[in-house]
């Protein structure tokens, strides 16, 4: 029910933005209650669009309305295709543009509504490029042209360009552009459009003419056939004004080929609970098509799977979110990581100032060092040459000034003090040497570990070209398997021609032994003849077959029973084994 509802939204999401609701509300509401089958509530119609702030342009809007007294109440007994054309009705004149297109107004209203039908479950509703494919293929397949590939992927590039994709009133346009139609005339590009409109939107199957066998007068009549996922309809022709009657198919149905009988060719058989039904297909071929799809469709019912082109359309959503969720974790782990690279690159810039500055440091410490170095030699060579000049005055007075002397002794006390400092100076420079050392291997390990972040990167890089050959390799798995089953049916299509020929070589047999049987009568009426005349009265005699004569289609007696049955099972064993 929610999936019907999804449906339901789609085309009344045109209708409604194409109307005011404050003028055409109202008119929106009832139209949906008539084709939908919902009883009317004038009391909340006129409740919801009363002009006050609870009205349609309140905080609580259209849907709450819509989704109560309307949606809710759907039961599905409805026309499908008027709903549409009542929306259609709405939006179209608004929307359709003025410019000609090479399809009619019907044939735009059937490319709405699969547009509807294959379009994104969001708002604004649009088509990506997968489903214009898709959807462009389906059209091409069914007018019998070749699809230009290169031409779309062009199409498809600068439309990806520019924008994410179309919406319903642009693909009207693509299509009735006939860019991808040229050389087709009209009738067949509506013909092609009515054709996938009929797969897509009303779940035919499969259709054609062939005989069905009456149940009560046992008469043979041309009927329409219609195939649908739970229902084969009959019509009296392909009008469908004149529905002759349903067979209704469920998981316990089943189909079987039968044998020509009563003039009747490519016979099948329709088995259902309460009916069966004898059908007759005009060749082989149409035959056996007939018998695929039905035993297609009751495996279908037998399983509780959808319609082949909506399991197709599921998986091609499915996929395409698969896709985009691995692209969106990607992105995510790409940020990430150039996020960690941000970070790392900030704190290399930072632990480079920290370089810097402890650089600058150092050879400001050092210019003092050497200033202070420079200013100790000056004042250690001053020194100097004032001891040499005291101590020459003390030894010129070294008798008379003992006081000088301890003065002298004091001083040499003070310059090998000043000798320790110095030292420790040279400590002090050789541990700045070796702090600057250690901040430089810092510097080394973080570039390592920037280059190991890079190495990183490239790993996810080659991780995400492994993910798309992977990609690569599942579309030329499909490939394969399709053509493993165009060969098989190749082989099919060999087997039945050998059954042909096979008919073909008895029928010949039978010829050939139906003239010596008829040579053998001639000889031995001749030879009665001959006896009758010589012998006069004399009559031959002969047995008579106690058997009752065989009829068949090589003419009477021509096989007897055990003959018969014999060629009955070599007949059956061979059309078992071409199946």
């Amino acid at each position: 029910m929610v999936g019907l509802k999804e449906e339901l939204l789609k085309s009344i999401w045109h209708a409604f933005t194409a109307l005011d609701l404050d003028r055409s509300g109202k008119v929106l509401s009832h139209n949906l209650c008539t084709v939908l089958n919902v009883p009317h509530d004038p009391v909340a119609l006129e409740e919801h669009f009363r002009d006050d702030d609870e009205g349609p342009v309140s905080n609580q809007g259209y849907m709450p309305y819509l989704n109560k007294f309307i949606l809710e109440k759907v039961q599905g007994n409805f026309d499908k295709v008027e709903f549409n054309r009542m929306c259609w009705t709405l939006c179209a004149k608004k929307n359709l543009s003025k410019s000609p297109l090479l399809i009619s107004d019907e044939d735009a209203f059937k490319v709405w509504v699969i547009f509807n039908f294959l379009s994104e479950d969001k708002y604004p509703l649009i088509i990506v490029p997968e489903e214009i494919e898709y959807l462009l293929k389906k059209i091409t397949e069914a007018m019998g042209a070749g699809w230009q590939q290169e031409q779309f992927d062009h199409y498809k590039i600068a439309l990806n360009t520019s924008r994410e994709g179309l919406s319903a009133w642009e693909l009207i346009d693509l299509i009735g552009s006939g860019q991808f139609s040229k050389g087709m005339d009209r009738q067949t590009v509506s013909m092609a459009i009515n054709e996938v409109f009929n797969e897509l939107i009303l779940d035919v199957l499969k259709q054609g003419y062939m005989l069905k066998k009456g149940h009560k007068r046992k008469n043979w009549m041309e009927r329409w056939f219609v195939l649908k996922p739970n229902v084969i309809s009959y019509y009296v022709s392909e009008d469908l004004k004149d529905k002759k009657g349903d067979i209704i198919l469920d998981g316990n149905c089943c189909v079987e080929a039968l044998p020509d009988k009563d003039g009747k060719k490519c016979l099948f058989l329709i088995k259902c609970l309460d009916k069966t039904f004898e059908i007759s297909a005009s060749d082989k071929k149409k035959k056996q098509e007939w018998i695929q799809a039905i035993q297609s469709t009751v495996s279908l019912l037998r399983a509780g799977n959808p319609p082949p082109h909506k399991e197709a359309r599921q998986k091609r959503k499915e996929l395409r979110q698969k896709l985009l969720a691995e692209q969106e974790e990607l992105e995510r782990q790409m940020k990430e990581l150039q996020a960690a690279n941000e970070n790392k690159q900030k704190e290399l810039e930072t632990v480079r100032k920290q370089l810097e500055a402890a650089a600058a440091r150092a050879a400001e410490e050092e210019k003092k060092r050497l200033q202070t170095q420079v200013e100790l030699q000056d004042r250690f060579s001053l020194e100097l040459e004032r001891e040499k000049m005291v101590r020459q005055q003390m030894e010129e007075q070294v008798a008379q000034k003992s006081s000088e002397l301890e003065q002298y002794l004091q001083r040499v006390r003070e310059l090998e003090e000043m000798y320790k400092q110095l030292q420790e100076a040279l400590e002090d420079e050789r541990q700045a040497r070796q702090d600057e050392e250690t901040v430089r291997k810092l510097q080394a390990r973080l570039l390592e570990e920037e280059t190991a972040k890079r190495a990183e990167l490239e790993k996810w890089h080659l991780q995400q070209q492994q993910t798309i050959q992977m990609t690569e390799a599942e579309k030329q798995e499909l490939e394969n398997q399709r053509m493993m089953k165009e060969q098989a049916l190749q082989v099919a299509m060999e087997q039945l021609k050998q059954l042909e020929l096979e008919r073909k070589e008895a029928l010949e047999q039978y010829e050939e032994v139906k003239k010596k049987l008829e040579t053998a009568a001639n000889n031995t009426k001749s030879w009665k003849d001959k006896v009758a005349h010589h012998e006069g009265l004399i009559r031959l005699i002969e047995p008579g077959s106690k058997n009752p004569h065989l009829i068949t289609n090589w003419g009477p007696a021509a096989f007897t029973e055990a003959e018969l049955e014999e060629r009955q099972r070599s007949w059956k064993g061979k059309k078992a084994t071409s199946e």
